[in-house]
């Protein structure tokens, strides 16, 4: 058995990776606050509303919209990195985000509030 071994090719030099221009590292840096912090507020504008609006008794109310939040904080970062642009990124849940609070402030979340609350008299 007589085999003779054929040299392969030698392979072929890469190409040099161009250097990341800081206006694309700042566009994920938006985008990673975006989906950190501003989904965390809009996680919890989202427990806000929902622990005043579903109907369920309360302690059900609070576990459930506490669940869900995750979820919502997930699709918020997930929203970030799917977007046009770094700032709709980060307009468009903050936007939302102060609209829920908004809404769960004017159903009554006085406890979620506290600065809000009227003292009795």
């Amino acid at each position: 058995m007589n085999e003779t071994l054929v040299n392969p090719a030698p392979p072929l030099p890469r190409k040099p990776r161009q250097p990341l221009s800081w206006r694309y590292r700042g566009a994920v840096a938006a985008r990673a606050f975006a989906a950190i912090v501003i989904g965390y507020f809009f996680a919890y504008a989202c427990t806000a509303f929902l622990s005043v609006a579903l109907p369920l008794p309360r302690v059900d109310r609070v576990v459930a919209a506490s669940l869900l939040s995750f979820f919502v904080w997930c699709g918020v970062a997930m929203y970030a990195f799917a977007a046009r642009s770094a700032w709709r990124a980060c307009w468009a849940p903050a936007l939302a985000t102060a609209l829920l609070f908004w809404a769960a402030k004017l159903c009554g979340a006085a406890a979620l509030f506290p600065g809000s609350a009227v003292p009795p008299t």
